[in-house]
């Protein structure tokens, strides 16, 4: 099954999301109504780019991967989620774009995803692509997050797709700003919730 062999290219990449939710993010992507590539913030290793560059491929789409790949906070030395093996040992910094790089070759996407390599505010404040779904998973502190949103979601074409991934509603399950955007999101008018899986939600754009 497609999906059997999804969840398999996925598991191989370095990440953070469960399969279930990587599934759902591909469904989502598989369902689009609208025209217009797909764009990822966060891309770290490219787990998630699979689910999202399979969905692209199938319809004949671009996704669009925008990270800096020096990892977010929670990446850096001392925290969490730090991998010694993605340093680059000669700057000593985080460089997963090799990573990255890998993982699409891997799962055969290379003719389906583009690497922006930057700043996602910077790349942000120059797009001007309608974009059909935009898949927020960057930084996850306030003013990343944040940022992410406002730059990001203009760009969403209406009936088009946002997902946020880490959205935790209970404080004792994980950081804040994920789960800020998402109300926002909510609040502002502009999108309805179409699915939540774990800490995976879509919205639909409505207006």
């Amino acid at each position: 099954m497609m999906e059997d062999r999804l969840r398999l290219a996925a598991e191989a990449a370095r990440g953070f999301m469960p399969a279930g939710e990587g599934l759902a993010l591909y469904r989502s992507a598989a369902s689009l109504e609208v025209d217009g590539p797909l764009l990822e913030v966060g891309s770290y290793c490219g787990k998630s780019a699979v689910y999202l560059g399979a969905a692209a491929r199938q319809a004949g789409r671009v996704l669009f991967c925008v990270d800096h790949h020096r990892g977010s906070e929670e990446n850096q030395p001392g925290w969490e989620h730090h991998d010694p093996e993605v340093v680059d040992p000669d700057l000593g910094l985080i460089d997963t774009l090799p990573f990255f790089r890998r993982t699409v070759a891997d799962a055969g996407l290379e003719g389906t995803i583009v690497a922006v390599v930057g700043d996602s505010p910077t790349v942000a404040s120059l797009w001007a692509t309608p974009l059909a779904m935009v898949f927020i998973d960057g930084g996850h502190g306030t003013e990343p997050a944040h940022r992410d949103y406002e730059g990001w979601t203009p760009h969403v074409r209406p009936g088009g797709l946002l997902a946020i991934h880490d959205v935790f509603e209970n404080p004792a399950d994980g950081g804040r700003p994920p789960y800020e955007i998402w109300c926002r999101a909510l609040s502002e008018g502009f999108f309805e919730e179409r699915a939540a899986v774990g800490s995976l939600r879509v919205l639909r754009r409505v207006v």
